[in-house]
């Protein structure tokens, strides 16, 4: 995978107001998608066009962190298909967010510029899904033979598959909601709050601001990314006799630390927010009249131990978009399922897969 950066000339609109100047998106493109974007162009490439949408703190680079699902000769394969990633608007791994530079603010005295912190723009998944779409009409794709993507990245794809129903051919959405749900707020502002604890958070001094605050939002966050059989299996005290537990919490601080190393506690905040604006129906007559409005061939993945999104929410994105199919996978590991049962996201996926590659050779 090829990483690389679109820039977007003029203003960028929000959704909730402001605009963000000289929009960026980074992302990664498959190798055989670089060559025909630089060749003959991808749309004409005959390859299958693969869009992969991510997850709240996850890159640009789907073989980082779905590497038993992407790369050669594994399921998305780059030198077959062409798969394209986006980063997140908000995120802090290159697109345009709270952490870049403010415009105006590079200067020889200050080269990094000094970051946007709360002066930027709070984005929805909409303006993040509306960032992509700039981006595929960059790269000159007409069609998205298959969009996946789970838990955040599957609101994305929702979003997606609702705002441009013709150009999507086939989706997989796994492990999401139609709405952001009250019990899903719960835990965003629980974690909001832990960064607002941090007195460093508001000083905006450095993007190392409200380190300490995103390690205890972090281990929040993973307590409904797991679930309660697979904190037992994997964390249990290995001494029988221990006087004081110690092991799930070294693991949460050990989880926490490795968060604050790579990311930023203003990107983490703009992210949780996005989450937040998540609802399909807002200004389109409701939940069940936008995904009636979805024409792509739709399959819809519960994981039956996710607590954050529990399957019920998964069976009815299934019942309201036209021809879905519901299919629900096994794992002790609740919502990060999506992540870890690769086998069984594969198996379900691969005729998703297969009769996108007929579509095409039939078109």
């Amino acid at each position: 995978m090829i990483r690389q950066e679109y820039i977007h000339n003029g203003q960028f609109a929000c959704e909730a107001g402001g605009t963000i100047e000289a929009l960026k998106v980074v992302y990664h493109i498959s190798e055989c998608g670089y060559k025909a974007y630089h060749g003959s162009g991808i749309s004409s490439s005959g390859k299958k066009v693969i869009w992969i949408t991510h997850a709240l703190t996850a890159n640009s680079d789907p073989s980082d962190w779905w590497p038993e699902l992407v790369g050669p000769g594994k399921f998305f394969d780059p030198e077959k298909h062409v798969i394209v990633c986006a980063n997140m608007l908000g995120s802090a791994y290159g697109s345009s967010g709270p952490a870049s530079p403010r415009p105006g603010t590079v200067t020889g005295d200050n080269p990094e510029g000094t970051p946007y912190f709360f002066g930027f723009p709070k984005v929805t998944v909409r303006d993040i899904v509306r960032s992509e779409i700039l981006l595929r009409r960059h790269l000159g794709i007409e069609k998205i033979d298959l969009i996946v993507g789970g838990s955040i990245g599957g609101f994305q794809a929702l979003e997606w598959a609702v705002m441009e129903p013709d150009v999507i051919r086939n989706a997989a959405f796994i492990a999401c909601g139609y709405r952001v749900t009250p019990w899903l707020t719960a835990h965003n502002e629980a974690q909001r709050m832990a960064l607002e604890a941090d007195g460093t958070f508001r000083l905006c001094e450095s993007l190392q601001g409200g380190a300490a605050g995103l390690r205890a939002a972090r281990a929040m966050a993973l307590i409904s990314y797991r679930s309660y059989e697979g904190y037992n299996a994997t964390q249990a005290e290995q001494d029988e006799d221990t006087l004081f537990a110690d092991r799930a919490a070294s693991y949460e601080r050990y989880q926490g630390k490795k968060l604050s190393d790579r990311f930023d506690a203003y990107s983490y905040m703009y992210l949780t927010y996005s989450v937040d604006s998540h609802n399909v129906g807002r200004g389109r007559g409701g939940v069940p009249a936008a995904l009636g409005s979805i024409k792509a061939s739709s399959i819809v993945i519960g994981i039956d131990s996710d607590d954050l999104f529990p399957v019920e929410e998964q069976r009815y994105i299934a019942d309201c978009i036209p021809g879905a199919v519901y299919h629900e996978i096994t794992s002790r590991f609740g919502h990060d399922g999506f992540l870890l049962e690769y086998s069984q996201i594969a198996s379900v996926l691969r005729p998703v897969l297969e009769e996108g590659e007929n579509d095409i050779m039939n078109s």
